[in-house]
């Protein structure tokens, strides 16, 4: 832990000094940063048809640092990255974590959370206290982590969990306890809690900070417990998704992101919309 801090104070070094002229120079025009509008807190829909959230939020932030105009779109998440790919919108800006698999498909700014990996159940259900609560596994833990997968796979086997597709909470269902639980995939994160209030599921696995928001909602309903996660397949934190090869995009994003890092406005926003501080330390 202390080499990656010490890295990343290096990089935020060389991207000030390596930027610092090019990110105010440079005319990005409009750039197009495509969300799924129904991931809260990260971003959701209000009933007037705007995108509000932690990321839109932090993009306007970005804008007013770097100088560039910007619109937020929403797209399905299971095409968002492809549509980036394809140059359908400039940037992806919904909780996208980094992994080894996706950063061989496009860039990626610095982290703006720091991402832990959890489950909800119903407050009903016999799974309504899950082992390992309060404690978290990173992925190179090898103890720790053939401790708590034999733990969940004794609670989970015969069960269904639900997760949405395409994402790294799905890799690692589908990793660990695939051969013991039923995984069922959904489209869209909202699904997967209708669901479960519905009885249809017996869990469902979400950043923490999605489920945060999620149990606030249904206290009566909802707990939150069992093992978090880190790492591995399930990454190092969120960032802002972009095409391969735009180094002064990423650039000019890394500087406002750093910055905001520094003087601790990410920190402000993140409270603000989650209730606790995920945001990276510089």
């Amino acid at each position: 832990m202390m080499m990656r801090k010490g890295l990343f104070a290096v990089s935020l070094g060389m991207v000030l000094l390596s930027t610092s002229a090019l990110t105010y120079a440079k005319d990005f025009g409009t750039l197009k940063f495509a969300t799924e509008a129904a991931y809260p807190p990260f971003n959701q829909t209000t009933p007037s048809g705007k995108i509000v959230g932690y990321e839109p939020d932090m993009v306007a932030e970005l804008a007013k640092r770097a100088g560039f105009k910007y619109e937020i779109i929403a797209q399905k998440w299971s095409g968002m990255i492809p549509g980036l790919i394809d140059g359908k919108y400039d940037a992806v800006i919904d909780a996208v974590t980094v992994t080894p698999k996706r950063a061989e498909a496009i860039d990626f700014t610095h982290e703006y959370t720091v991402s832990i990996s959890s489950f909800v159940t119903a407050k009903t259900s016999p799974l309504a206290s899950l082992p390992g609560t309060g404690t978290v596994v990173a992925a190179d833990d090898e103890a720790g982590m053939k401790k708590s997968i034999d733990d969940l796979k004794a609670t989970f086997k015969g069960k269904t969990i639900a997760v949405q597709v395409a994402t790294i909470q799905a890799d690692f269902l589908q990793k660990y306890l695939g051969d013991v639980a039923t995984i069922r995939t959904y489209q869209a994160g909202p699904e997967t809690f209708a669901d479960l209030m519905n009885g249809r599921v017996d869990a469902v696995m979400a950043s923490r900070t999605n489920l945060n928001a999620f149990v606030k909602k249904h206290t009566d309903a909802i707990s939150s417990s069992g093992y978090g996660f880190t790492g591995g397949v399930l990454g190092a934190g969120s960032a802002i998704g972009l095409r391969k090869g735009n180094a002064e995009l990423k650039a000019a994003l890394d500087e406002a992101l750093l910055s905001m890092i520094k003087d601790g406005t990410l920190s402000k926003l993140s409270i603000k919309w989650f209730g606790e501080d995920v945001a990276p330390k510089a």
